[in-house]
Parts: structure tokens; sequence; C-alpha cells
């Protein structure tokens, strides 16, 4: 199982809205607005790394709101 961590910088005043949309991801556990340089922090799990990336990479890149994101893969 592959776990990763996605920050998403939304461009929206309501982070709520884009942190509903991350949550029906395929493949998101866990989603939370937070203080920071990005707005939102989201957990990724999938079978295989390529399915980890492509949610983040083209699922969570294609919501309205989303301005940038950086993907950390975990390593343990």
């Amino acid at each position: 199982m592959v776990h990763a961590f996605v920050m998403v910088k939304a461009d929206s005043v309501d982070a709520g809205t884009v942190l509903d949309a991350v949550l029906d991801v395929d493949g998101v556990t866990e989603a939370h607005v937070v203080a920071g340089d990005f707005d939102i922090i989201a957990e990724v799990e999938a079978e295989e790394v390529y399915d980890v990336l492509g949610a983040a990479a083209t699922d969570v890149r294609s919501i309205d709101g989303v301005v940038d994101t950086k993907t950390y893969v975990a390593l343990e």
C-alpha cells in the first residue's frame, strides 16, 4: 500500500468547497483545511504509486479552485 500527502493551494476564499471536492477524489482517505503556505492537506492511499500520483496530479489538480499542489510520497 502506498501513502502520500498532497498539499493543495486554493484560489478561492471558500476552502470548504475545495475540501469537499478533494474528499470526493478516489483514494483520498482524509483531508483537512490548514493554516500555512497551503490551504488543504490530503492523505491519499492506493495499491500502486501510479494510482497515488494519478489521484494527485490529475484528479485533485483538475478541481475548480485548485491552483497548485505538492505531493509527498511516504517512505515508511
